[in-house]
């Protein structure tokens, strides 16, 4: 049986967006490329026609994982108060129970922090996001840390409310650092 022409490409960015799923959902670690390939019906030794590591991977799907999001964010922040919306966005329950969908910063920075694998592509998207909400706080004193202040909160109290099993509190965690962020983002 003869493949498509562009087959090998359509098989690569199906294992990308796997993979960019899984590493936000499980964590890098946790998710092996033999499961990986096999939920694509694909075979373990296929992988290596696509990738010439799981570290490959992992830097690729990464930045595949940030264009998904690209879209959303950008509008949100490109619109009147968006540091608000931005705030309202990224502090869901939705947003919490499904980070495959989400940011990759809570799940894969943290994890490649601690294996001592610090990304490009990360410090990419944090200064993408800095950028975007140093703009929308152009006329606020020390915009550039104030920003950076914003998106550690951000980021920090998804991971708390993620790891937190009583579901209330996981709530609180989102909602209070919400209304924090908003409360910050008014007085700046």
């Amino acid at each position: 049986m003869r493949y498509a022409e562009d087959h090998k490409a359509q098989t690569h960015h199906r294992i990308l967006h796997e993979a960019a799923a899984r590493f936000r959902r499980d964590g890098i670690g946790a998710t092996g490329l033999q499961p990986l390939m096999k939920a694509l019906g694909l075979t373990h030794g296929g992988f290596y026609a696509h990738f010439k590591s799981k570290d490959d991977l992992v830097e690729k799907a990464l930045r595949c994982a940030m264009d998904q999001v690209e879209g959303l964010r950008a509008q949100t922040l490109a619109d009147d108060h968006s540091a608000l919306a931005f705030v309202d966005m990224y502090l869901t329950s939705e947003h919490r129970d499904h980070p495959e969908w989400g940011c990759p910063l809570p799940t894969m920075s943290a994890e490649l922090g601690q294996r001592g694998q610090p990304s490009e592509s990360t410090d990419k998207l944090i200064h993408q996001v800095l950028s975007e909400l140093e703009a929308g706080m152009s006329t606020v004193p020390q915009a550039g840390d104030k920003s950076l202040m914003l998106l550690s909160g951000l980021v920090g109290a998804l991971v708390l409310a993620r790891s937190a099993k009583d579901p209330q509190l996981a709530e609180r965690i989102l909602q209070t650092t919400r209304e924090q962020l908003k409360q910050y983002i008014a007085d700046v």
